[in-house]
């Protein structure tokens, strides 16, 4: 009942059960028939005129269709109607005794009024008890009135919650470059002024990032050209200790500005998409490394089918593997399948990260420690162009610590390739 259309519905019930339940008591209690009492005293001076004139002159009282017999009616007896009926003859004339009853087999109500010793007057009165079944109505009303409250209440609460259901589906939509699909600017006016906000909002964040993109690979493609005047002053420096610090530096803003005009074309590149064998792409990687001095193992042989593009989808694994390599001392790579992923484990024995930092290795240009950025390669952009590149192969990275023995453990997953098995 957290939901704001389940509290929308059982408000909207609540309210018009309330309103229909005061309505039909406010009716019931106007237009309420009278009481049995009020209603027997017209029965009793009818009674009266009969009993009356069954005394008076007996004969001339059964020529006029009058009933006299010796015992009351038969059938079982009405009791409060009993009751009711003699109070109203005492009421409206000498009091007699009278006595109600259903006839057998019928519903037709006989009143029996007692003239004296084994002499009675039976007459047929209405009757004025309630209808039956009357709880079987009030509750089938009821039902009704839920029901009907309860289909309008959804409807209407569907209705309200439109405009914030289309923000729930637009922020599931997003994909992996951020970005919104359009969407349809129909339906009512609050719907209509959603969905322009929304595709407003899409448009202007998707400017805000190609501007972003530009800016850093203009800076790093114009970092170039300094570079170079810089590299070239640096080979006319008179000692080769201070020479090599400012090669050493040089280099380092390089991978920088390299790494950065990379990352841009990672976000903004669509590599075509095709099957790719994960054990034949690791295979090559791993292949490529060891001769550079990368302590890697491979996996066992097996080679899984995703959808991705082979060139970017390397580039990433290989950037994982690299990390293990460089700062783990070692990697060791597993290949498996969980569902309907492929999944590549890549292990290695280094030290691991600081829990309180593990959640930020993807941001570009992140670093365990920043004291030792001179001695490792690289410029931190790794992990972050491969949590890029994987993503918009609709898979994901997990990096976390390793419990026995200590390193990092890297998880890569990608849907496998639709209509491929396994070799």
């Amino acid at each position: 009942m957290k939901s704001l259309r389940n509290r929308l519905v059982l408000l909207l019930i609540v309210a018009i059960v309330t309103v229909v339940g005061l309505a039909t008591l406010a009716a019931g209690l106007v237009l309420q028939p009278p009481l049995p009492q009020a209603t027997m005293e017209p029965v009793a001076r009818q009674l009266h005129v009969l009993a009356d004139l069954a005394q008076r002159n007996r004969p001339e009282a059964t020529t006029a269709g009058v009933t006299l017999q010796a015992e009351p009616a038969g059938g079982p007896e009405i009791a409060i109607m009993s009751r009711f009926l003699t109070e109203a003859m005492a009421s409206t004339g000498p009091a007699r005794v009278a006595i109600v009853t259903e006839a057998a087999g019928t519903s037709v109500i006989l009143a029996s009024v007692e003239l004296g010793p084994d002499d009675w007057v039976v007459a047929q009165i209405p009757d004025l008890r309630p209808p039956p079944g009357r709880w079987w109505a009030l509750a089938g009303w009821i039902v009704l009135i839920v029901l009907g409250s309860t289909a309008i209440s959804i409807f209407y609460a569907s209705k309200i919650i439109r405009p914030l259901q289309l923000l729930e589906d637009a922020i599931g939509r997003i994909g992996p470059d951020g970005m919104l699909p359009k969407i349809p600017e129909t339906g009512s006016g609050e719907v209509r002024a959603t969905a322009q906000a929304l595709n407003t909002l899409s448009s202007r964040l998707k400017s805000a990032v190609d501007s972003r993109m530009r800016l850093v690979a203009a800076a790093g493609h114009d970092l170039r050209t300094p570079m170079t005047r810089m590299r070239l002053r640096a080979e006319f420096l008179p000692q080769e200790a201070e020479r090599e610090k400012w090669f050493a530096d040089l280099e380092e803003l390089d991978a920088i500005a390299d790494s950065a005009i990379r990352l841009v074309r990672e976000e903004v590149g669509s590599d075509n998409r095709e099957p790719v064998r994960l054990g034949q792409l690791i295979d090559e990687i791993v292949a490529e490394l060891v001769p550079l001095g990368y302590k890697v193992t491979p996996p066992s042989p097996v080679s899984l089918p995703v959808s991705a593009g082979p060139l970017a989808l390397k580039r990433a694994l290989r950037n994982l593997i690299i990390n293990a390599a460089t700062h783990g001392g070692g990697a060791t790579i597993e290949l498996s399948r969980a569902g309907g992923d492929a999944v590549v484990t890549i292990r290695d024995r280094g030290p691991g990260i600081p829990p309180d930092l593990i959640a930020n290795v993807f941001e570009p240009f992140f670093r365990v420690d920043a004291a030792r950025r001179k001695t490792m390669p690289g410029a931190g952009l790794g992990l972050a162009i491969a949590k890029e590149i994987v993503e918009r192969f609709g898979g994901s990275i997990t990096i976390v610590n390793a419990d026995e023995p200590k390193g990092l453990v890297q998880t890569v997953r990608l849907p496998l390739a639709a209509g491929e098995e396994n070799p």
